[in-house]
């Protein structure tokens, strides 16, 4: 089972969340599920770009510098008109074109004094000069924003201006981490020497909310075949998304395949031909429930939880899939076994600017202190093979 192959078979089981009507407030990082439409032109109307003062641009023309400023149309309120073209209306960033307008003089090229604006000879005369024109950016009726969207502050700002108060996105999923096995201990708990701190289920906890998802559960079972089962069938009537870290490989106390079968989750695959992260698991549910079985070295649940749950999850939602960023490698790298190899890498620019994928392995997948200060990480192609300074891969951000 290649990555590639994983990822189909991932995808090709997963059920779509249902659709919610909420608040536009509510949408930050949600996925849109209904084609947005402008409500009218963008600008609405002839909008002024620059405080100042409006005026007919073929009076400019005549060589008239000095104008009687006939009143001020302020922003938000409804066109003024100039009464005639030797007449001035002094204007605000925003507002709408007086009627018998068509170009505005920034206050930068005026001085005014009495009542009356004197122009410098910087004064530019073209029609429509600091205007932004209605229509310029859209018309009525424009498709603005497609079904898949992720709902980030522009395009809440895109809605918003659409008159939208409300959105039809994916609904959110509950998401439940587990981590197993005895000798998980949590921060600020005494330890012994044979024990090590959880720290697993607070990365994919981490990777989860910074990529929107509210819901989140969270559960840490004994290597004990019994409570295990019991705490998993809880939680899969209760979340439509588990994800496990550990108890997934050969050892005598790897449970999690055996006990998942037990609860009627049918295995789609379980091992990845890829270096870290080769015993993954991934079952669906009796309800359609995805179920992530995830190694418990801690890059290994780190770079599967990136590499395959967010994007699955995201697919679910009705995300618009994008394709993974691609970099050049900074250094050559030597990938040995005949498997996909994924490798952390800082993202460095050079002198020109360029960005680049420095290659910074670890010490074995149980080093997870050596993906502080990285960016990410490379999926690079089976070995034996050196991939050289310059080679391009893509790249999957934490």
């Amino acid at each position: 089972m290649t990555p590639r192959l994983a990822e189909e078979a991932i995808n090709s089981r997963l059920t779509c969340l249902p659709i919610e009507s909420l608040p536009l407030t509510q949408c930050v990082g949600g996925t849109l599920r209904e084609n947005v439409y402008a409500e009218r032109d963008q600008p609405p109307f002839d909008r002024v770009t620059m405080d100042g003062i409006a005026v007919e641009s073929g009076t400019l023309r005549r060589g008239i510098k000095r104008f009687r400023i006939q009143a001020t149309q302020a922003a938000g309120a409804p066109p003024l008109k100039l009464e005639t073209g030797d007449l001035a209306i002094e204007v605000m960033t925003g507002a709408m074109l007086p009627v018998g307008c068509d170009c505005v003089i920034p206050v930068e090229q005026i001085e005014v004094a009495d009542g009356y604006a004197n122009l410098n000879a910087a004064v530019v005369s073209t029609p429509y000069h600091n205007i932004h024109r209605r229509g310029a950016d859209g018309r009525q009726g424009a498709l603005l924003l497609e079904a898949g969207t992720l709902l980030r502050a522009p395009e809440i700002a895109v809605a918003a201006s659409a008159g939208m108060a409300r959105v039809r996105v994916s609904s959110q999923p509950a998401v439940m981490v587990v981590s197993t096995g005895d000798e998980l201990i949590e921060p600020g708990e005494p330890i012994a020497d044979y024990q090590v701190r959880r720290s697993n289920a607070y990365a994919v906890a981490a990777t989860l909310r910074k990529r929107g998802f509210g819901r989140i559960g969270d559960d840490h079972v004994l290597d004990d075949e019994n409570m295990l089962r019991e705490r998993l069938a809880l939680h899969l009537t209760t979340h439509e998304v588990v994800v496990l870290s550990g108890g997934v490989s050969m050892g005598k106390f790897d449970l999690v395949p055996k006990v998942l079968l037990q609860l009627g989750v049918q295995e789609v695959f379980h091992k990845i031909a890829q270096r870290p992260g080769k015993p993954m698991w991934f079952g669906v549910g009796p309800s359609g429930q995805a179920v992530f079985g995830l190694p418990g070295n801690p890059v290994s649940t780190l770079l599967c939880l990136i590499r395959y749950v967010i994007p699955a999850v995201a697919a679910a939602m009705g995300t618009r899939r994008e394709l993974p960023e691609r970099l050049a490698l900074a250094a050559p790298v030597t990938v040995q076994p005949a498997l996909t190899y994924f490798l952390p890498v800082a993202i460095e620019a050079d002198d020109w600017g360029r960005p680049w994928a420095l290659p910074r392995p670890p010490n074995g997948s149980g080093d997870f202190l050596s993906l502080a200060g990285t960016d990410g990480f490379v999926e690079l192609p089976p070995g034996p093979n050196t991939y050289p300074k310059g080679f391009v891969a893509s790249v999957y951000r934490w």
